[in-house]
């Protein structure tokens, strides 16, 4: 479950098809139900006191949730900005630090961290914020059934809502949506690529891509149960 964010900022809305412009229920249209992609801005913002020291237990954990989010179904870089400019500038600077150590634990490489600052002057207590962007699955908006006569058979066309409550739940399923703009690059963190990369190279070949197994290894069932 995607944890609670102190705000959610709604960025460009990138749509695959025209969805907006609503169904058309004549047998001579052919229906289609994309599903659309909005991109969007995550932030966490954590108010820095003067005074502060280090950052609390309850900032602490939210900046963990945050950053397991991140790593959920975040793109890009995690950017981390710092007010300047403000009473809490030393302060800010070594909230910054403590949030970059807190993602560096949670396996987030200093790489893909990004540092930001912005005009706080005049601010006691300017937030740091920590922010990245996702990606939402925007479903089709489906025809009520009520309005479909399903007795009509004059022709061989689909229904009107054929096929788009499948669509509307695929919308609901997708581990992240950022998948259905294109092909994503592999991870190059990932343990498995050189076995990927093994398996393209035989596949490229002609050669067998299965991972051969000795006797020891075999899944075949014992003759003595047989």
């Amino acid at each position: 479950m995607k944890p609670v964010i102190i705000a959610t900022l709604a960025a460009s809305g990138l749509v695959l098809s025209g969805c907006a412009s609503g169904p058309k229920y004549g047998h001579s249209d052919r229906m289609s139900y994309d599903i659309g992609v909005r991109e969007q801005t995550e932030i966490l913002e954590l108010a820095i006191a003067p005074t502060t020291t280090q950052l609390s237990i309850n900032d602490r954990t939210r900046i963990k949730q945050f950053v397991l989010a991140y790593k959920s179904g975040g793109h890009g870089p995690l950017v981390i900005s710092m007010p300047s400019g403000g009473a809490n500038g030393q302060a800010a600077v070594q909230a910054a630090a403590e949030a970059r150590a807190i993602a560096y634990e949670l396996g987030v490489n200093y790489e893909r961290m990004a540092g930001a600052g912005y005009n706080a002057t005049g601010a006691a207590n300017a937030p740091l914020t920590l922010a990245f962007t996702s990606y939402e699955a925007i479903p089709p908006k489906c025809p009520s059934l009520s309005s479909v006569d399903l007795s009509d058979m004059s022709t061989n066309d689909p229904q009107p809502a054929f096929g788009c409550f499948m669509q509307a739940n695929l919308a609901a399923m997708i581990a992240d949506p950022a998948d259905l703009l294109g092909g994503q690059p592999l991870d190059p963190e990932s343990a498995n690529n050189p076995r990927r990369s093994d398996v393209l190279t035989k596949y490229q070949a002609g050669q067998p891509t299965a991972t051969e197994r000795t006797d020891a290894e075999s899944g075949a069932v014992s003759s003595v149960v047989q």
